[in-house]
């Protein structure tokens, strides 16, 4: 693997560990602050100008298709989440809010959710640190 995905694994693998890790142990906070989330216009607003410049940064520092399901689930997760914000910038709270909560089923399904999230933060930090020590 590249030193760019390499860091990119780690970083994002860390994230998404710690993220589902923190949703396991705060599950009516994440809920309701995702509840809340929804229904503010003014901080989707910021989250989703934040959210898309990440995700450009990452669509446009590592959009490689092949090499590897590593670089691969780099290259998905950086487009995943370009498109999760261009959707918190040109959608209503309201549309938003079906989309991304009842559309879901977010709190029946918080632990699935949640578990994702950690399978795949595992994939990609043991990848990159399985890389790096080679």
């Amino acid at each position: 693997m590249s030193p760019r995905t390499t860091f990119l694994s780690k970083l994002i693998g860390l994230y998404l560990i710690l993220i589902s890790l923190s949703m396991f142990t705060h599950k009516q906070a994440t809920i309701e602050t995702m509840t809340s989330f929804t229904h503010n216009p003014p901080l989707l607003y910021v989250i989703g100008v934040i959210a898309v410049a990440a995700g450009l940064a990452m669509v446009l520092g590592h959009n490689l298709w092949s090499g590897g399901v590593f670089p691969i689930l780099v290259t998905l997760t950086g487009w995943l989440l370009l498109t999760k914000a261009m959707l918190l910038l040109f959608l209503s709270p309201e549309a938003v809010n079906g989309l991304l909560l009842a559309g879901t089923h977010f709190e029946q399904l918080f632990y699935f959710y949640g578990a994702v999230v950690l399978i795949l933060g595992i994939c990609l930090a043991y990848g990159g640190f399985r890389s790096e020590a080679r």
